[in-house]
């Protein structure tokens, strides 16, 4: 077994990137903190062809190089859009009929691995703070909530780690 070497992976350039058919996720970043954090989300949305991110409220926009360290140019690829009231961007895209669903531990939560997408159905993720989570307002204005099962002392994961762990599972079950 050897490693393969950066020129072997065959990676998309930025212009097939932003040409490629997305899939159709959108993720809603709400008052994340750490700039480490947005960097990476940026990062996953990159990898799995994400269509949009919203950034809202206190969440930091690029450029910013503290972003950039963690995003490594996915800021380029990516497209994004800040919106300052994460309850006006859940309210249109709703009315474009798609599905919203805060990823949050709420009552009638649907656990990750239970959650089944529909074909030709577009869903956006609501992620959010680093301490206080997806905020109430939101909540009430989504779909549903999806939970990640979690077995030890802990009560939450990274926001960055819930966010890798869900835009994969869905991707898998709308692309496998």
């Amino acid at each position: 077994m050897r490693k393969l070497e950066n020129k072997e992976l065959e990676r998309k350039s930025v212009t097939a990137f932003k040409e490629a058919t997305k899939t159709p996720i959108i993720i809603i970043l709400d008052d994340i903190r750490s700039l480490h954090n947005i960097g990476s989300v940026f990062r996953t949305a990159d990898a799995f062809l994400i269509e949009k991110i919203y950034l809202c409220g206190i969440t930091a926009v690029p450029p910013n190089k503290e972003i950039h360290k963690t995003a490594l140019g996915a800021t380029e690829t990516v497209a994004w859009e800040y919106k300052k009231e994460v309850t006006e961007v859940i309210e249109n895209l709703k009315k474009e009929n798609i599905s919203v669903f805060a990823i949050e531990q709420v009552e009638n939560a649907a656990f990750l691995q239970n959650f089944q997408v529909e074909k030709n159905k577009k869903y956006a993720l609501v992620f959010g703070n680093e301490v206080y989570g997806v905020s109430q307002k939101a909540i009430e204005l989504c779909d549903g909530s999806i939970e990640i099962p979690q077995l030890g002392t802990k009560h939450s994961l990274n926001i960055s780690v819930s966010a890798g762990i869900v835009v994969w599972d869905l991707f898998q079950k709308m692309k496998f």
